[in-house]
């Protein structure tokens, strides 16, 4: 009778490990299909801002700083982004978004461009992926907060640790991003 309570135990016991770890398994994975989906949105984002940058190009001759400033903030998202460099990458993310306030802004001095069907297309476009991204970045960080959170709670700590779960790292936004927009600052930049 012994025997078959202890078997029963440690059956028991072993049905429980293997529930937690499967559930470490599914926050890992959902951590990375919520980076998968930022990646998506990315990478669109990446294909349409030099069909923006190309259609402003040929209206705003005079506006090459602000052209070039919207390309390189491109340039440096894709390069933080490839590396999985989290806090590179939100602050590439912040200036892309103001160098895109910029460039909308000058676009405000060239009626034609503004009229161009092109160019609306591609900056209702690129607005809805902004706020697409957004909405993921918001989903990732959750699931990123709920990985960690486990894999620092008792019993799970003790897979965890065993089994390599490491922690996964937040997408943050850098200070400057949080603060108000001064749209005239945008305007006198141009």
């Amino acid at each position: 009778m012994t025997l078959v309570l202890v078997l029963a135990v440690l059956l028991v016991l072993l049905i429980y490990m293997v529930m937690q770890y499967n559930g470490l398994v599914s926050l890992r994975e959902s951590v990375k299909q919520a980076w998968a989906n930022i990646d998506v949105l990315l990478q669109q984002r990446h294909d349409e801002l030099p069909k923006l940058v190309e259609t402003c190009r040929q209206y705003m001759q005079y506006e090459r700083d602000t052209l070039e400033k919207v390309m390189q903030a491109r340039a440096a998202v894709s390069a933080a982004h490839e590396r999985r460099d989290m806090p590179a990458l939100g602050t590439a993310e912040n200036q892309l978004r103001a160098t895109l306030g910029q460039l909308y802004a000058v676009a405000e001095n060239y009626p034609q461009l503004k009229a161009d069907q092109n160019f609306q297309q591609l900056q209702t476009r690129i607005t809805a992926l902004e706020s697409a991204i957004a909405d993921r970045r918001e989903y990732y960080n959750s699931q990123v907060q709920l990985n960690n959170t486990r894999i620092a709670q008792f019993p799970a700590v003790l897979l965890a640790h065993q089994f390599g779960f490491l922690p996964a790292q937040l997408l943050q936004i850098d200070q400057q991003a949080r603060q108000d927009v001064d749209v005239g600052a945008l305007f006198r930049a141009s």
